[in-house]
């Protein structure tokens, strides 16, 4: 009786890791009928990185750069983090880790983009690490090592900036890419820090900006969130044409249910404006940020709505306020978590964490016809080998390609299988 209970036990196991295989070759299959070819370019294994919680930056020769929040050193529990490079090889793609953080001081767990300063270097930032007493996280530049090298070579990483080394500083720099201005400062978010308020414990967020002057850095703190609605912010921060900087908070706002906010800059200072509030029926908890157009409309995605899924929303200026344009509602599973990309014809690209077809995200795109938009999902992760919990968004090429990364799926062994899969990054042809 036990061998036969065994043994209908590992037909059924076989016939489920069949059809998940089947599933994800029909995945694709229908993706390249629908004229979108879906291809893994890189599979996590530990080693060289583990979870991509963020998206990725391609560079004009059609490089791709991106982080992991765990894998490489072993001096953390699960890897302190990798910097990681993806160049066009012939028909396929080379892999090349550009550092592998090494724990507290140097900085741990990357979940934002590394971005290109005006410099032409990388920038961008940890979670965690930096100042031992705060464990705050860092911001760091990358560079080129100085010499060719005859095998791979990390690249030299400089921490400009330890959040937490004074009073009152911004703790722990999420998910929010980093911006500059055209004198080449550095504005970001903090999920934690500032002013200690009784709502949030150590802090409800800050917007920074960090100056260089005479080859040292300095912290300008342009708000403290908890000293009026909205904290928490997981978003960054972008730059309007009109020099103001737009974002979002998950929390507060008049529902409780986050907000879009302004920061104009005048004499000095940067004066903070609510745009919208949030609310369970128009879509809140925004995790993603606010990207502008050239006619200074902003777009987003809240993460939930009364029916449990997010949306895409539209807000454009009128008069002295804003008004709030609903462009698609998500299903109860789908929950988008990063920024929107926008290509050059005013089309727009995103994730969801969760929803698609087997409920482990997918890439969505909302086509412009006119005043209308209509929504077409590009791929459904199954959570297997294709990857699976796309926290990052997408990036485009001048081609039109896709680009981003999956949290899970992928590899399942070793320090894999811990994590559900270490993760995988994709592209998307047109």
């Amino acid at each position: 009786m036990l061998d036969s209970y065994w043994a209908t036990n590992l037909a059924r196991r076989t016939v489920r890791l069949f059809l998940i295989k089947l599933q994800i070759v029909l995945t694709i299959f229908v993706s390249s009928l629908s004229a979108q070819t879906f291809t893994i370019l890189h599979t996590f294994a530990g080693d060289d990185g583990s979870s991509p919680y963020s998206g990725v930056t391609v560079d004009g020769a059609g490089n791709l750069y991106g982080t992991t929040k765990y894998g490489g050193m072993t001096g953390c529990d699960l890897g302190c983090g990798v910097l990681f490079k993806l160049a066009p090889q012939g028909s396929g793609w080379s892999f090349v880790p550009l550092y592998k953080f090494a724990g507290p001081s140097d900085g741990k767990s990357p979940i934002a983009r590394i971005v290109f300063g005006p410099d032409g270097r990388l920038y961008g930032t940890t979670l965690l690490g930096g100042n031992s007493t705060v464990n705050g996280g860092t911001l760091f530049t990358l560079t080129p090592p100085p010499t060719v090298c005859r095998v791979s070579c990390y690249w030299v990483k400089t921490t400009l900036w330890l959040f937490g080394q004074n009073d009152g500083d911004g703790l722990r720099p999420g998910y929010g890419d980093l911006v500059f201005d055209a004198a080449g400062d550095i504005y970001g978010t903090t999920e934690e820090g500032g002013t200690t308020q009784p709502l949030c414990g150590p802090g409800c967020g800050t917007v920074y900006m960090l100056s260089r002057s005479q080859g040292s850095w300095s912290e300008t703190l342009l708000y403290q969130f908890g000293h009026g609605p909205g904290y928490h912010p997981y978003a960054g921060v972008d730059f309007g044409g009109n020099g103001n900087l737009y974002g979002t908070t998950p929390y507060g706002g008049s529902a409780d249910w986050g907000l879009a906010y302004e920061l104009s800059h005048s004499n000095g200072s940067w004066s903070p404006t609510i745009l919208y509030n949030f609310s369970p029926q128009s879509g809140g908890m925004p995790s993603a940020g606010l990207l502008p157009d050239n006619a200074g409309d902003l777009y987003g995605a809240t993460s939930t709505a009364v029916g449990g899924g997010g949306a895409v929303f539209e807000l454009s200026p009128l008069g002295l306020g804003w008004t709030f344009q609903l462009l698609h509602s998500f299903d109860s599973l789908a929950h988008p978590f990063a920024n929107l990309a926008m290509d050059a014809t005013g089309n727009l690209y995103g994730t969801t964490l969760s929803g698609g077809r087997f409920e482990r995200g997918n890439v969505f795109k909302l086509t412009r016809t006119g005043d209308s938009w209509a929504y077409s999902s590009l791929y459904d992760f199954t959570g297997g080998s294709d990857g699976g919990s796309p926290y990052g968004g997408v990036a485009l090429d001048a081609a039109g390609n896709l680009y981003g990364t999956a949290a899970s799926g992928g590899s399942e062994t070793g320090q894999c299988l811990i994590t559900n899969g270490c993760g995988v990054v994709w592209q998307i042809k047109p």
